[in-house]
């Protein structure tokens, strides 16, 4: 007799991408929504580019611009708001705040150093900020003089950034941001003929600045669209949905978030249907999907967080908000790639060019857990089992074994796991100590506990699970 080699976990994954597709196809209340100018492809890429960027699971965020020379402090008052809004928090008259760009001087900036640290770290691709939402470029723009040709610096940003990463065999994507306080075009709101004349010209300028940016850095991997939330954005479906179509032909492969469009109806994200928007779902910021939510694992996602609480851009003062050591940020680490995603991990440098003490620290200790425990990591996706309170699996994308990454280490020392009907626990150890096998208990029919030996705590660590098919 043949039998068929479908292990229980693989069903259960088959059902639950049934389910999903069944809830998303919902209509709401009962009625399909017409939708002309929604997702440019209903399922998950499978192209090279895209399975690239599930692979690198581990990101470099960089925000950088103008708002790193106040950071944060205003006329003597520190705002507790994330840098790059101080023009908001301090209601700063706009020509004020354009006049930084006189200032704008990083003489210390050396992107070789970014990228070894980076690099080191264990970041497989970076995201750093070209234009944020003062409309400030990091880049010679031809369509704007409020760029870095116009400081004192008055030399390319982006071009040795893009080598330096690129050398270093970093992936490169651009964060830009649609949000433009500063261009005289830039409208919250259509309220007149004159507005909708503006705007349309405000396009045009969105549309040739990506471009430029795909001529002069071809080897950019993808956008990170930011500020799309008014409503002069949010109305102008077709036009964001002929601009991702045409991007993506003048340059093959190009990765889009999810934050770059809404249909025609407003719906941002995901469309009046329920549909993702985008290549992958970029609305986790600063928070990350319940570990309960495996519907999560039918879409592409990724979590973009700070090492403080609320800060993006260099803040002077981290001492009002908790600041995570980096054993918190592996665990989010962790806790992305074990549903699926990938994790995103800001940094935000000196108005001279150089980074703070605090995050070269905490770059340097994830990059040494990385060192020893990446596998667990790069490549790796959801284990399809139930996630228990030592930690959280994560699975390779080739192969039968399954990594238990141990945040908590019971009382007892036995780390309790359920595999699914018909699987068994062939053999247990630690992933920096392969040779030590680790003795594995029986529960009951249905767990499994594997005894681990005194262990520091200071770190956590990963173990090795090789399975094995039971006998019937």
């Amino acid at each position: 007799m043949i039998f068929l080699k479908i292990s229980l976990r693989n069903i259960i994954y088959m059902i639950k991408a049934i389910i999903f597709q069944i809830i998303i196809s919902l209509p709401l209340f009962g009625q399909v929504i017409t939708v002309k100018y929604g997702p440019l492809l209903t399922e998950k890429r499978t192209d090279t580019a895209m399975e690239k960027w599930r692979t690198n699971r581990f990101g470099q965020f960089i925000h950088w611009g103008l708002y790193a020379i106040p950071g944060g402090e205003w006329e003597g008052k520190i705002y507790t708001g994330a840098a790059e809004w101080l023009p908001v928090w301090a209601a700063i008259p706009s020509a004020h705040w354009d006049s930084l760009q006189y200032d704008f001087n990083p003489s210390r900036f050396d992107p070789k150093k970014w990228a070894k640290m980076a690099k080191h770290m264990g970041a497989r691709y970076v995201t750093i900020t070209t234009k944020h939402h003062d409309g400030f470029c990091l880049w010679p723009s031809k369509f704007t003089e409020f760029d870095v040709e116009s400081t004192p610096y008055n030399n390319d940003l982006l071009r040795p950034f893009v080598d330096a990463y690129t050398e270093e065999g970093i992936d490169v994507y651009f964060y830009y941001s649609i949000l433009d306080w500063h261009h005289p075009n830039w409208r919250k709101e259509i309220k007149s003929d004159s507005d909708q004349f503006a705007f349309e010209q405000f396009k045009s300028f969105t549309k040739n600045q990506l471009e430029e940016l795909l001529k002069l850095y071809p080897e950019v991997k993808g956008f990170w669209f930011d500020g799309t939330w008014d409503q002069s954005w949010k109305l102008n479906g077709q036009f964001s949905y002929e601009l991702e179509n045409y991007l993506k032909k003048i340059h093959p492969g190009l990765i889009v978030n999810s934050r770059m469009r809404a249909d025609e109806h407003g719906s941002r994200h995901r469309d009046s249907n329920g549909r993702l928007m985008g290549d992958y779902e970029s609305g986790y910021e600063r928070r990350l999907p319940d570990t309960g939510d495996t519907a999560i694992i039918q879409v592409d996602w990724e979590s973009c967080m700070t090492i403080p609480e609320n800060q993006w851009g260099f803040h002077k003062d981290w001492t009002t908000s908790h600041v995570k050591s980096p054993n918190e940020l592996i665990e989010m680490l962790i806790h992305s790639v074990s549903l699926g995603g990938n994790f995103l991990l800001n940094f935000g440098p000196k108005a001279d060019g150089t980074i703070r003490r605090e995050e070269k620290r905490i770059a340097k200790e994830i990059g040494q857990w990385m060192e020893k425990y990446g596998e667990a990591v790069y490549n790796c996706g959801h284990a399809g089992l139930d996630k228990q309170d030592w930690g959280y699996y994560t699975k390779p994308k080739v192969g039968d074994n399954i990594y238990m990454t141990v945040f908590n280490i019971p009382i007892n020392k036995k780390l309790k796991i359920r595999l699914p009907k018909g699987e068994q626990i062939n053999k247990a150890y630690l992933l920096d100590r392969p040779n030590r096998s680790l003795e594995i208990q029986s529960y009951n029919k249905e767990i499994s506990l594997v005894q681990i030996k005194t262990r520091s705590t200071s770190h956590p660590f990963v173990i090795v699970l090789e399975l094995k098919r039971k006998e019937s």
